[in-house]
């Protein structure tokens, strides 16, 4: 029962996408005394020339008296492994590594008393691949052992290594491309503050550093992969990215608060309640990036792996959710205010604005959290980076319509009122349906 509560647990984590399609493919590994049956250890898509260099080392178990063929790696597909699951079910087989829909990458049988092995696998069917560890003596058997495994793909006639799993490999020049735009949209947006730098608000210098915080992130990413595609390690650069990618994640969330609240557009400070606010994004964005670096540099072998990467989705999901209430106590002030202050047009146009950038706020929570996760399921492992394309593309989008509808204005819209709209803005609250949120 064990052996397949195990199985089913590492099949939910492929179904889930829990397991990373692997960027840093040269990876370190400690496992200790464990005894769980399937030990996940990464993600890659291979082209017709794939490698997987496996180095273990430091090889001990605590009863080597058993069969040894029922322990050791191997490579399997999503597919081939529900066929797995079937026939563990059917009782076809008794042991993972028996059925002949997996690839045996190297049984423990072959050590003869040695600690240690060194092997190359060469892959020449083209698909994604699971590397897992199996042991089919989970109640009588703990294995300890340090285990470097590298997957690559021979690149072109040069046989050049490319650390990037298919389909990826070409995200550093996605990423690199999306830094110039941002990086020319910040030229804009100064251009903008410039020429209207009498109307500009503190808000829209935040902006500004929001969007130069983007750029910088994509453009260490654009590194950070590039390097990794050349030597299977980021050297570094990985440090640099997550510091911009912390300040980013951060600072965008602020950002979406301050515009909810009306910061320095309808007034020049918060309440008790939006700073509240404020203070449970920011540390939550703080968890959340710590559990994203665990995430990326542990590997799914880890116990607490999974906890983990639930941690972080749990609290992507809770920030979203806090940053939609300012928004929503700015709609039901402005609605208020347009019934007594006697401006109906002015708040009517106010409230307008924010109605459009709550949904839109939504629209882009739900497209990057749902539809992208859905799009990378459903799409093969050689297009994954389409999903990519897809969050950036959404994200862009965000930050043109955000500075488009927030940027300053010498002649403020909402000012410039005759007394005939305000009479038109008074009758459509009088007849207009309470705002659904």
């Amino acid at each position: 029962m064990r052996m397949r509560s195990s199985s089913c647990s590492f099949f939910l984590l492929l179904v889930l996408g829990l397991l990373p399609l692997s960027l840093s493919e040269i990876r370190f590994s400690e496992v200790r005394n464990d005894d769980r049956p399937i030990v996940p250890f990464d993600q890659f898509g291979f082209t017709h020339k794939g490698r997987l260099e496996l180095d273990v080392s430091r090889i001990s178990l605590s009863n080597s008296n058993l069969d040894l063929s029922k322990v050791g790696f191997f490579l399997c597909t999503l597919d081939s492994w529900l066929h797995v699951l079937q026939q563990l079910e059917d009782g076809e087989i008794r042991c993972t590594l028996q059925s002949d829909l997996v690839k045996s990458v190297y049984t423990f049988n072959s050590l003869n008393g040695k600690e240690s092995f060194n092997i190359e696998y060469k892959e020449n069917d083209a698909d994604q691949y699971n590397l897992v560890f199996a042991n089919c003596h989970p109640q009588q058997l703990k294995v300890s052992m340090d285990v470097k495994s590298a997957m690559y793909n021979l690149d072109g006639r040069s046989n050049t290594r490319d650390y990037l799993s298919a389909g990826r490999t070409i995200l550093p020049k996605v990423y690199f491309l999306l830094s110039l735009v941002y990086f020319a949209l910040a030229a804009i947006w100064i251009s903008v503050l410039y020429k209207k730098r009498l109307t500009a608000f503190r808000i829209h210098y935040f902006m500004l550093a929001v969007v130069i915080l983007k750029a910088l992130n994509l453009l260490c990413e654009a590194e950070d992969k590039s390097y990794i595609k050349r030597t299977g390690s980021a050297h570094g650069w990985d440090i640099i990215f997550y510091i911009f990618s912390f300040l980013k994640g951060i600072s965008l969330f602020t950002l979406i608060v301050l515009i909810g609240t009306g910061w320095s557009f309808l007034k020049p400070f918060l309440q008790d309640k939006e700073k509240k606010v404020l203070m449970i994004v920011i540390p939550l964005q703080v968890i959340a990036n710590i559990a994203q670096v665990v995430i990326d540099e542990s590997g799914p072998y880890g116990h607490d792996w999974v906890t983990w990467k639930q941690v972080f989705l749990l609290v992507d999901v809770v920030c979203c959710c806090a940053v939609l209430f300012p928004i929503v106590w700015s709609i039901k002030n402005l609605r208020e205010a347009a019934r007594t202050d006697g401006k109906a047009a002015v708040n009517l146009m106010k409230l307008t604005l924010f109605r459009h950038y709550y949904i839109v706020v939504i629209c882009y929570i739900y497209f990057t959290r749902v539809v992208v996760y859905a799009l990378e399921t459903i799409t093969s492992y050689r297009y994954s980076w389409t999903s990519v394309v897809a969050a950036e593309l959404a994200t862009l989008a965000f930050y043109i319509f955000t500075g488009y509808k927030f940027k300053p204005e010498a002649h403020n819209p909402y000012f410039v009122i005759d007394d005939e709209e305000e009479e038109a803005a008074a009758e459509s609250l009088k007849l207009e349906d309470e705002f659904e949120l």
